[in-house]
C-alpha cells in the first residue's frame, strides 16, 4: 500500500510536505506510510490512500466480503 500511495502522490506532483499538510499529519508519518513501516495508524494509511483516490477492500479471514 505504501508504494502505491507514494506513486500516486508523485504522479499528482506533490511532495511529502504537501501530502502531510492535506492529511494533517507530520511529514515523517508520510515517509513511514510510504516505506510500509508497521505501526503507522491504519487511519493515516487509509486517509493517504483516499487523498489520491486509491480504493481499498476489506476481506474477512476466510476470503468472504463483509455484508453490505
Amino acid at each position: 500500500m505504501g508504494a502505491q500511495a507514494k506513486l500516486a502522490r508523485t504522479r499528482a506532483g506533490e511532495g511529502q510536505s504537501a501530502a502531510a499538510a492535506r492529511l494533517g499529519v507530520h511529514v515523517q508519518t508520510i515517509a513511514r506510510i510510504e516505506s510500509g513501516e508497521p505501526g503507522v495508524a491504519i487511519g493515516h494509511v487509509l486517509g493517504m490512500l483516499a487523498l489520491y483516490g486509491i480504493g481499498t477492500k476489506l476481506l474477512l479471514a476466510d476470503g468472504d466480503l463483509p455484508a453490505p
